[in-house]
């Protein structure tokens, strides 16, 4: 090397960052992300800043060196050609215009799993897909197996098998990324509306993989944390909703309110409660509307009688509003209205669909149940042997029952999100089934207010 000739950067990756070495003392050349690290001396970036940094590196001329990636680009050759739809055609090619990343919203049942086989085709680099849940896992697994002709790796439920192609979970993912992330140049985040945060968030913090996508049904989050995913991910490049691919794409479908009303005697004890809760808040300056009021109703609940007195009155009101017994009343009807339907039952709580189990003879699927006993229900309910299950909250996202045409919200949170990921549970398209979703709401309760707020989007006639 001559006495003019420009030192060669080197880049290299280190526990979820990247180090680059040869900058003169304090000089980061305008090198995006850079900060020095006071304990080495050396200078180092996110390992997410690494598309940015070699291009910054490329652009302004500097010699360099890339240690920082552990892969080469890859050809997966499609082993089961499938006809792509319009919209996952579309989705494909907005994704690649905007540098291959960026997230893709498409309602559930429309092939989000095809559309990111496809982006893995075009991108041609070590992919690597994160799932929320070990159900998730293993349906992507067994896609991508059949997809592609190779051996797909797993990281996650037990499993630590690393493979050019391999899926993971969201804390496998954050986990491990300190170790694996200079190993892909394509991750794919499925259903990341669940990414933005401190420690899920490091799974695209720590990965310097140049190309990105992220796929959901549901983007928005009531935190506005989903403003992080334009920096994790990149931004909405490409959207469908429901509305737009019902009847060619999805089923078609209708919604139906229906309403039960409380007894005189449930009334009475209804509106005693809510008294009682109530007050305490007041008495106590407690705005349920502003962040940590919860925490702070609880504190000072558990502090006097007085307190625990409102807060069993706010568990007995809630109780009242969101499984009143008329429900399952009105829940009995519906049933042998859909006598040959395959029904999904929804609830806020376990008890009620225990409540349920015992009444009407029905398997029940919560956060209790395990996995194998699990995936044995949902196949019998796919096969007709089981025509009905009730769940609480588990199956709002992450499950193929495609025969599902009928479905029965006994009661659910005001979270539009929710809301909208279980009328796509029934959705699929199966033949020319019309699907059919019952809200059933407590008249004269909160529940009211509950309801209106959850039904915000456009799927059900909303903005």
């Amino acid at each position: 090397m001559t006495a003019t000739e420009p030192t060669k950067l080197r880049l290299s990756f280190d526990a979820g960052t990247v180090l680059i070495e040869g900058l003169p003392e304090g000089d980061t050349r305008g090198i995006p992300g850079l900060k020095r690290d006071p304990r080495t001396g050396l200078f180092r970036a996110e390992a997410i800043w690494y598309r940015e940094i070699v291009t910054d590196i490329r652009n302004k001329g500097f010699p360099y060196v890339d240690a920082a990636r552990a892969y080469e680009p890859i050809k997966w050759p499609i082993r089961i050609d499938k006809p792509a739809f319009p919209h996952q055609t579309e989705g494909l090619d907005a994704w690649w215009k905007a540098g291959g990343q960026g997230v893709v919203v498409l309602p559930t049942g429309t092939g989000k799993t095809h559309l990111a086989n496809l982006c893995i085709h075009k991108a041609e680099r070590p992919a690597l897909i994160v799932t929320p849940t070990i159900d998730l896992l293993n349906q992507w697994y067994d896609e991508l197996s059949v997809t592609f002709a190779t051996d797909v790796g797993l990281l996650g439920g037990g499993s630590y098998d690393i493979k050019p192609l391999t899926v993971t979970t969201y804390d496998s993912a954050y986990m491990n990324m300190d170790r694996i992330g200079d190993k892909f140049g394509l991750i794919i985040f499925d259903e990341c509306h669940h990414l933005p945060g401190p420690t899920y968030g490091l799974a695209a913090i720590c990965s310097l993989a140049p190309f990105r996508l992220g796929l959901t049904a549901t983007p928005e989050r009531a935190d506005n944390a989903h403003l992080q995913t334009d920096r994790l991910i990149g931004p909405i490049v490409y959207r469908r909703e429901i509305t737009q691919l019902r009847g060619e794409f999805l089923a078609e479908y209708r919604v139906e309110m229906l309403y039960v009303n409380l007894t005189d005697a449930e009334r009475l004890h209804y509106e005693s409660c809510r008294e009682t809760y109530r007050g305490f808040l007041q008495d106590n300056g407690i705005d349920l509307r502003r962040p940590g009021a919860w925490g702070q109703f609880l504190f000072a609940a558990h502090r006097s009688a007085e307190g625990r007195a409102a807060y069993l009155a706010y568990r007995q009101q809630r109780e009242l509003s969101l499984a009143a017994p008329a429900k399952l009343d009105l829940l009995s009807r519906l049933l042998d209205r859909h006598n040959g339907d395959r029904v999904l039952i929804f609830t806020h709580d376990n008890a009620t669909v225990y409540k349920i189990a015992r009444q009407f003879l029905v398997p029940v699927i919560t956060h209790q149940t395990k996995t194998k006993e699990r995936r044995d229900i949902l196949m019998k309910f796919n096969s007709g042997e089981y025509p009905i299950v009730a769940t609480s909250r588990v199956l709002n996202e992450g499950v193929n029952v495609p025969e599902a045409n009928v479905a029965v919200i006994l009661s659910g949170s005001g979270s539009v999100r929710e809301h909208v990921q279980r009328l796509g549970r029934i959705l699929r398209k199966s033949g020319d089934k019309e699907a059919t979703l019952y809200e059933v709401v407590t008249r004269g309760t909160a529940e009211e207010f509950t309801s209106n707020r959850r039904r915000q989007h456009g799927a059900y006639g909303g903005d």
